[in-house]
């Protein structure tokens, strides 16, 4: 389409804006169980507001900024005191998981080239890792190697190990994975990281602030953080369970000669010195200011009480859906993410199924192999299951009695 020759009102341009969203998922209303988390209006309130003011400052040079430099200061060490890196640890913000997870593949290929000039760099991983740590091999030109997870879908350190070779500059675990939602034997992983003296990731995008605030709830969590010997670097989203602006992400590392990897600095232009501590160049500073907003806004009350209420929802989904002959989960979830599928997949396409919770104003993610439905529990479905869990049940019924056939779809998507 061409640019209108004269320009539109801001009310029609809102306006219209307003009208593109009319059919998108309902995530405040909390039928969203992927994509968007929401710890009430007026966390979300203020996220909004706080960005604002700083939309439009950038974050690529915080010497002109230094109020950018503050907050990812003080974000950054709020985050580290989460994860027990101590005071040498050092991290930096960046626009969400899959940047800060290449970032870890980068900081682990410069390493490797720095102390033991490796020109073929691998990483080892479980296949239930994140893609991002694939696209970082396809961006940095690294192996990717994929083993095969255990029954109770957590990586298999023993097997990890028998793939590791001289070449190998990155391990990784998480905590908790995304298909399943299972913690990963960090402390074995590590170990194996250790020994060679090389760098071990743990993915905790999903599980950094949730897994925190569990074990303080008296919640049984196998250790997954920088008091794990081994332990290099840590991702940790804060747009999804620290409940800030979209996006909004810090990976850790254990001390500031390790962050140094992850950074690009260049003066081979006429510009003079440029440096880049992750992907992006300039960045808006809105993410940033959310973030810091949110967390001194919610406080620790503030995490503990969401985090129990995500928590609890997911147990009463897990419940539920173990009470549907039809379903069965993949796992117990250990945080509060949850994976379910057909108990006979020649007779329930739960594909089918997420069709017709679609069409009920309900999205999750559709995953596998093997094929199986996501939800992604978070502090506004606390209330929502039983609604939920009808639906589910009304959909399972209509499927069966149509031998309703689904689509897969995507993660994530490239139109």
């Amino acid at each position: 389409m061409a640019l209108p020759e004269h320009g539109i009102t801001r009310d029609d341009i809102l306006g219209r804006l307003d009208s593109f969203k009319e059919r998108d998922v309902r995530w405040r209303d909390g039928h969203a169980f992927t994509l968007a988390y929401n710890a009430g209006e007026d966390v979300v309130a203020l996220a909004e507001e706080a960005y604002r003011r700083f939309a439009t400052e950038n974050a690529l040079n915080t010497d002109a900024f230094p109020s950018l430099r503050r907050l990812q200061t003080e974000v950054c060490g709020i985050v580290g005191d989460w994860l027990q890196a101590g005071p040498d640890g050092a991290g930096f913000l960046t626009t969400g998981g899959t940047e800060s997870l290449l970032m870890a593949v980068k900081a682990a290929r410069q390493r490797g080239r720095r102390e033991r000039n490796v020109e073929r760099p691998n990483i080892v991983l479980p296949t239930s890792a994140h893609a991002a740590f694939e696209k970082g091999c396809y961006y940095f030109g690294m192996e990717s190697r994929r083993v095969p997870v255990r029954d109770d879908w957590r990586a298999d350190a023993d097997a990890m190990a028998d793939a590791i070779d001289d070449d190998t500059v990155l391990v990784v675990g998480s905590a908790p994975q995304y298909p399943q939602g299972v913690v990963d034997p960090i402390a074995d992983i590590a170990a194996l990281a250790a020994e060679r003296d090389i760098n071990c990731h743990v993915d905790g995008c999903m599980g950094g602030v949730t897994l925190t605030y569990l074990a303080r709830l008296g919640h049984d969590i196998p250790p997954w953080n920088f008091s794990v010997p081994g332990v290099t670097s840590i991702s940790v989203d804060l747009h999804k369970y620290g409940y800030t602006a979209k996006g909004a992400s810090v990976i850790m590392h254990r001390d500031k000669r390790l962050r140094a990897d992850q950074t690009f600095v260049t003066d081979n232009w006429l510009g003079g010195v440029y440096g880049s501590s992750a992907v992006l160049g300039t960045k808006s500073g809105g993410a940033w200011a959310a973030a810091w907003a949110v967390l001194h806004y919610l406080g620790d009350e503030g995490y503990l009480r969401l985090t129990a209420a995500a928590r609890a929802a997911a147990e009463e989904l897990a419940t539920a859906i173990e009470g549907i002959p039809q379903l069965s989960l993949r796992a117990q979830p250990q945080a509060t993410l949850l994976a379910f599928g057909a108990t006979d997949p020649e007779a329930l396409d739960v594909f089918a199924v997420a069709d017709a919770l679609w069409r009920r104003g309900w999205y999750l993610d559709r995953q596998g192999p093997p094929a199986s439905l996501h939800c992604t529990v978070n502090a506004v479905h606390q209330g929502k299951i039983p609604t939920f869990v009808a639906d589910l049940r009304a959909a399972v019924a209509e499927v069966e009695a149509a031998h309703g056939q689904g689509a897969q779809g995507a993660y994530g998507t490239v139109e």
